[in-house]
């Protein structure tokens, strides 16, 4: 039985979700041809080819059938700027993630209602036209950030900001893949992070796939798309020209990096590479940061920079992957540990149904009480 369905839609839903003919042809058991032929619409594929062709674009089967392509707007407003190009669009992974995170945002949004929440007085404290110095004295108030932490490395501090910034009532979450689906994966090439700046429940979106150096500044850059209450997916450049990108990565940079502390300790006389290890432990910051910093101050050059980050992908890519989280506390990360323990919560006490919850953070509903013990301390 033949699926009499749009041609043009077929070409479109592959072409969103960036598969080849071959990929695809593959994905679905049959000949590169049969799928040319039906994008063509020479041949008409069968019913239950039609209903894997949408499994495997990840469009709902009734797409199919529309007399043309959906157009699609962006649910977050596009801040990057990648190769020195803007308006490249995103592709499906990342909207499929930014939906994931409003759908559990949307959640916790009506959660802290039912609690009584009425507003989150952090989100659109400052505007884009404030001056830096204030802003990120904000931020250091609010969350208690002293000028230099007093110990641990930049893994330290990252594990301390996020706890700080969702105490603070922010959600953040992490993840390098489509919720938890491994053949799905994000591109750090594409974006760094997102920030979705609702007055009642934010979020930060922190891509793990990138390396865990710069993941930091990410973070701190989205925190400060909050304080300015400004939404959007960020690449995090330091090219880009767009008014709150030049603010977030400024004040990024001064949140982690104090400009007079910062120049005071850098050694001119040395190999600059020779700054790296002492200013990393003075600031527990990463290198990545370092390097960002000096460039910033014109204290090496763009090549040198881009030479700098270049090698540390390069030895992230070769990493060995033997120090793999276990699956409870990478989920925790993934959905945020504020939002699992409300989650939780709802559901151990009869609020919520044990399917809903583990929907919503990945958790088995079987084994939703013992990580709950485990992992959210209940």
């Amino acid at each position: 039985m033949e699926a009499l369905i749009n041609p043009d839609v077929l070409r479109w839903a592959r072409e969103r979700a960036s598969l080849s003919t071959s990929t695809l042809a593959k994905s679905l058991g049959t000949q590169e041809d049969n799928v040319l032929a039906w994008e063509q619409g020479k041949k008409k594929p069968s019913f239950n080819q039609a209903m894997n062709y949408a499994r495997q674009t990840y469009i709902p089967f009734g797409y199919l059938y529309l007399s043309q392509p959906p157009v699609e707007s962006l649910p977050l407003p596009d801040l990057r700027t990648i190769n020195g190009k803007r308006d490249h669009g995103y592709s499906l992974a990342l909207m499929d993630t930014i939906r994931w995170a409003m759908e559990r945002q949307e959640w916790y949004r009506d959660y802290l209602i039912s609690q009584g929440v009425t507003e989150n007085r952090i989100v659109g404290r400052f505007s884009v036209s404030d001056s830096v110095a204030v802003i990120v004295a904000d931020i250091r108030a609010t969350l208690g950030i002293p000028n230099k932490p007093n110990r641990g490395d930049f893994d330290d501090y990252f594990k301390d900001l996020i706890s700080k910034i969702e105490t603070a009532g922010i959600l953040v979450m992490r993840n390098s893949i489509v919720n938890n689906n491994t053949s799905r994966p994000l591109f750090v090439e594409e974006f760094r992070g997102f920030a979705i700046s609702d007055k009642l429940a934010p979020v930060i979106f922190i891509n793990t796939a990138d390396c865990p150096e710069p993941r930091l500044f990410t973070l701190a850059h989205e925190l400060s798309h909050i304080w300015i209450g400004r939404s959007g997916v960020s690449d995090g450049g330091p090219a880009n020209h767009r008014a709150e990108e030049i603010l977030c990565n400024t004040v990024a940079a001064e949140l982690l990096t104090p400009e007079r502390e910062f120049l005071a300790s850098w050694e001119a006389d040395v190999e600059w590479q020779e700054n790296i290890p002492p200013l990393t432990k003075f600031f527990h910051v990463s290198g990545w940061v370092i390097a960002r910093r000096a460039l910033t101050f014109n204290l090496i050059t763009p090549s040198e920079y881009g030479a700098f980050i270049a090698r540390k992908i390069a030895e992230y890519k070769a990493r060995s992957k033997n120090g793999t989280q276990p699956y409870n506390r990478l989920q925790t990360g993934r959905v945020s540990k504020t939002l699992a323990t409300a989650v939780a919560s709802e559901a151990l006490s009869g609020r919520m149904l044990y399917r809903d919850a583990a929907r919503l953070i990945g958790v088995k509903p079987h084994k939703l009480s013992d990580y709950s013990k485990k992992e959210l301390g209940f």
